[in-house]
């Protein structure tokens, strides 16, 4: 595969696009990159699935959980909140026993504390309504690499206000992480051919 580096230090594919470098280091990653990051999610399922997942992901590489991740939503019942809220210590047993999935019993006791906290957000709204209403007012628009934060306020206020609501496992780093992934900040480099593509911010 034929890769050149631009000045802003984006990898330029043999098809003529510019990705960052972490997208370009597998084809897992670059179809990730290509038609899922950034991209809008507003549903309470498809929210969840990210909460857990980048919560699985602590510690670990992205790339380890998208390899997975067809095997976490087996385990994880296609992530209903409402199957995995009523998860028992039969089912934590089960988890750990399953080599497929990241085996971490405080990771997985958090995918089922942070269910029931889901189900129990229903009387306020929804856990997307929740999440969307940190959406800062603008968006950065980083050059290279190295302008791109790991934390904001409002992944802050979001990682405290979650907190609040009895989920775990949602940090500001985490937070900012799954802002990204979802939409709701465009960090796509300056010059990225994925940059503006989400439309929450045209």
């Amino acid at each position: 595969m034929t890769q050149t580096m631009t000045e802003n230090g984006l990898i330029l594919g043999e098809d003529g696009r510019a990705r960052p470098a972490w997208a370009s280091t597998s084809p897992l990653l670059r179809e990730y990159y290509d038609t899922e990051w950034g991209m809008p999610v507003r549903d309470e399922t498809g929210l969840y699935e990210r909460l857990t997942l980048e919560a699985f992901q602590s510690g670990l590489s992205w790339e380890t959980v998208l390899r997975k991740r067809e095997a976490f939503r087996r385990a994880f019942h296609d992530f209903d909140p409402d199957r995995v809220a009523r998860f028992a210590e039969t089912d934590v047993a089960r988890l750990l026993d399953d080599a497929t999935i990241i085996r971490n019993r405080r990771k997985i006791a958090a995918a089922i504390t942070n269910a029931r906290a889901t189900v129990e957000l229903r009387g306020k709204g929804g856990l997307a309504d929740f999440i969307w209403a940190f959406q800062p007012e603008t968006t950065p628009a980083p050059e290279t690499w190295a302008d791109i934060r790991s934390t904001s306020p409002e992944s802050v206020a979001l990682a405290k206000a979650l907190k609040k609501e009895g989920f775990v496992f949602v940090g500001p780093t985490t937070m900012y992480a799954l802002m990204q992934a979802i939409g709701m900040v465009d960090d796509h480099l300056v010059g990225s051919w994925r940059r503006g593509s989400s439309g929450v911010w045209a």
